[in-house]
């Protein structure tokens, strides 16, 4: 056993696909490394959590309804791996309710802070199979997107009910995500798509093959390393889902901020109506240029991660 054993988990972004996924689709999500957690395990008295959402011991965090996942997470670990008792020290730069994984990651690098702690070999299933039953608990019903994206290094394909695909992440530019501050609203867009699916029927079903069609073209965008292609599909995707009303106002204008300032392409990413956009720049100069011009816009917090050759600069 480690005197501190160390665990980390990035965040995770939809590129493109969500709402079409709800109805057979391929989506596409993968790790974002501009916001993460990570979690410092070491021996205690008695069983704590410290973070910025609860500092307290295990029994006190059971009356929390929101932290019953991470509850029942703690005590199957410390059940399965015959634990003694322990300090959990979680740190977070991934925002709640933005749709970027954030009870998926703090699961993942709980995980893989009391393997290391504990000087355990972990292998991917293993890890899956714990954030899975924690994410069972917050999420009734979860794909297992966040899981694999979180805890992953590549770009994933996935289809409900299908295997998930992983692929290079091989496309020359920047990703800027862009936090509105607004609350995303997924469970009433996901019911209002539903909505016009029923009273539109053919016109609503066409919108979202052709969403269908741009994943596809974004993954051969991505493997050929064809930023300016991505950016152009990202943008098609964007108008496509304002057809599907799940965008706002402050969306839209988020993303003609960009375009205006030479992005090579914009969209929201998640649920909408809310959350954050993502933006797709050539270079880190034309990121930061487009960052000025939407935090004076208003957008609350930005992120950057570089992508294939500036994944490393």
């Amino acid at each position: 056993m480690k005197k501190i054993g160390n665990g980390h988990a990035t965040g995770k972004i939809i590129l493109i696909g969500e709402h079409s996924v709800v109805y057979g689709k391929k989506a596409i999500a993968f790790p974002f490394a501009g916001v993460g957690i990570h979690t410092l395990v070491q021996a205690n008295p008695t069983v704590h959590i410290q973070s910025k959402y609860f500092n307290g011991t295990l029994d006190e965090m059971k009356q929390v309804t929101s932290m019953h996942n991470l509850v029942s997470l703690i005590e199957v670990l410390k059940k399965d791996l015959e634990l003694p008792n322990f300090c959990l020290n979680i740190k977070s730069t991934i925002p709640a309710e933005r749709g970027m994984g954030s009870s998926a990651a703090v699961a993942v690098s709980i995980v893989r802070a009391i393997f290391d702690w504990q000087n355990l070999a972990l292998d991917n299933k293993t890890l899956l199979k714990y954030v899975d039953y924690s994410e069972q608990i917050a999420h009734d019903n979860p794909s297992g997107i966040d899981a694999a994206a979180t805890s992953g290094t590549q770009p994933i394909l996935f289809e409900k009910g299908q295997p998930f695909e992983a692929f290079p992440l091989n496309v020359d530019a920047y990703l800027l995500v862009a936090d509105t501050g607004i609350k995303g609203q997924t469970r009433q867009a996901v019911k209002d798509v539903a909505t016009l699916v029923n009273q539109k029927g053919q016109s609503v079903q066409a919108i979202i093959d052709q969403l269908g069609d741009l994943t596809l073209e974004a993954k051969a965008a991505i493997i050929h390393n064809q930023a300016k292609k991505l950016g152009q599909i990202m943008t098609a995707s964007h108008h496509l889902l304002q057809k599907l009303t799940v965008s706002n106002q402050t969306l839209d204008e988020a993303v003609e901020i960009a375009l205006d300032n030479h992005a090579l392409g914009a969209k929201l990413t998640g649920g909408g109506r809310g959350g954050c956009l993502i933006v797709l720049a050539k270079d880190l100069q034309n990121a930061k240029q487009i960052q000025e011009k939407l935090i004076s816009y208003g957008m609350k917090r930005t992120w950057l991660q570089g992508l294939g050759v500036f994944k490393n600069v």
